[in-house]
């Protein structure tokens, strides 16, 4: 009996609650010390060293301090190693280095790793392992040297080599585990008319949006082979991932520009305003950074973000939302419905119906999440502040969804309301992490007993 109670508590959703709970705790207790803080400043107070280790943890990025007048160098470097940890999972990262030094990995530590890397597949694991963290810091290091770059060039921002380091550092790391954390005071507001810090940045969300396994299987194709067998094919997986992605950014774009052409994007040029519209689109899915004014864009402008907040990235990706494969399946699963099919097809291939049970179940507990911390904020906020619903509720996205976008209104929150975001964001990292543990199980988990069937009127 002992033995079933103790492996009931050592399942892989624990093991994930717990090392992201270990990370938030570590990383809170540390940005609560004076070395933290910057001179002058005052150490952080415990609800603000939280909620930043939580948000830095969780690869949100929203804030209720300003990062650059705040922290000390110390704090700041303690903030960005949050986020590269909890980008790829603190899980992950302890098992690679386990492995480092030789010890042994455990079976349940290869499921671990299975969800953080977005794969059912448990050959060759640990190989994909280290390669996803040598492959992060890699394109984290090309990215960051394009931004000290652009750091050292004569202009509003140019910074003293050191400086400069640090902060193409800093936001490169953000931009690819899709956290949003920002030195400058604006986020990247500054860089409005720099197409190249941008679209550099742009890639980095991009590419640490998409998921590792879609990565891997794009630079194993050899391309320039005629014969198809040794070529190599995408997996319906990178499919699905890169085509509803592309689809996404450019709808979000031409939205963008639709609402906010005589607004937020009235004083940029034509190429600013292509090159704006198409980074706020790729951010707001999953890494948070701004481009524009968050507090002066069109209600249309909200409501089309905090659906592509919703929506996400995709698996085995630090971005949050339901993720873009959720989406498909639960179009085609519609398409399905609509056209009278028992089985749910993409792309020539049938999706399993446990596939099918999971996407409801992601979306169903999202959006209970959603609901649930919205509805307590206009308990705490509400009567203090007004009718602040709209803000509320993006806001709640924006955190559940671990976005970070935000209309200027975090730091207003009061400590109640900064508490319940707080868990709004962990539950978002984590849920569904967890519920591909507790609903995704492959194991066929039915009795043997089978109930009648019975007509229930739907719709």
């Amino acid at each position: 009996m002992a033995l079933k109670k103790e492996s009931k508590f050592l399942k892989p959703q624990w093991v994930i609650v717990i090392g992201f709970l270990a990370l938030i705790f570590l990383g809170g207790c540390l940005l609560m010390l004076p070395a933290a803080a910057a001179k002058g400043t005052g150490r952080l107070s415990l609800v603000e060293a939280f909620f930043s280790a939580t948000s830095a943890a969780c690869v949100t990025g929203l804030t209720v301090i300003d990062i650059a007048s705040r922290l000390s160098r110390f704090g700041q470097i303690v903030l960005v190693s949050l986020v590269q940890l909890g980008g790829l999972g603190i899980t992950a990262f302890s098992t690679f280095f386990l492995m480092m030094i030789g010890k042994r990995i455990s079976m349940q530590s290869d499921y671990v790793l299975m969800d953080a890397l977005g794969t059912d597949v448990a050959d060759n694991l640990h190989a994909l392992l280290v390669w996803a963290i040598m492959m992060t810091l890699l394109v984290e290091a090309a990215g960051a040297a394009i931004l000290f770059w652009q750091y050292r060039v004569p202009s509003p921002y140019q910074l003293p080599p050191g400086e400069a380091v640090f902060y193409a550092v800093f936001h490169a790391i953000n931009a690819f585990c899709n956290a949003g954390m920002c030195l400058h005071p604006d986020s990247l507001m500054i860089f409005r008319n720099n197409p190249i810090v941008l679209m550099t940045m742009l890639t980095l969300i991009f590419l640490g949006g998409i998921g590792y396994l879609v990565i891997l299987n794009l630079i194993t194709i050899k391309f320039w082979r005629r014969n198809l067998k040794t070529r190599g094919r995408l997996s319906l997986h990178s499919r699905v991932v890169l085509v509803l992605s592309v689809i996404l950014i450019v709808v979000g774009t031409l939205m963008l520009m639709a609402f906010e052409w005589k607004n937020t994007l009235a004083d940029l040029s034509l190429t600013d305003k292509i090159v704006c519209s198409l980074f706020h689109s790729a951010s707001t899915r999953t890494a948070g950074f701004n481009v524009l004014a968050m507090d002066g864009i069109l209600e249309p402008t909200r409501l089309a973000s905090s659906i592509l907040m919703f929506i996400g990235g995709s698996p085995g990706s630090a971005a949050g939302g339901i993720k873009t494969t959720t989406l498909a399946v639960l179009l085609a699963t519609a398409v399905a419905m609509c056209k009278s099919r028992r089985e749910t097809i993409i792309g020539d291939r049938t999706i399993p119906d446990s596939i099918i049970k999971e996407s409801i179940g992601i979306v169903v507990i999202m959006l209970f999440i959603i609901v649930g911390g919205y509805f307590v904020l206009l308990f705490t906020e509400a009567p203090i502040r007004g009718d602040m619903s709209s803000k509320l509720i993006f806001e709640t996205i924006s955190a559940v969804a671990t976005v970070g976008l935000s209309i200027n209104y975090t730091p207003e929150l009061t400590t109640a309301g900064r508490w319940i975001i707080i868990i709004c964001m962990f539950l978002g990292r984590i849920g569904p992490l967890t519920i591909a543990f507790i609903i995704g199980n492959r194991e066929e988990r039915s009795s043997h007993i089978r109930y009648p069937e019975e007509e229930l009127v739907v719709g």
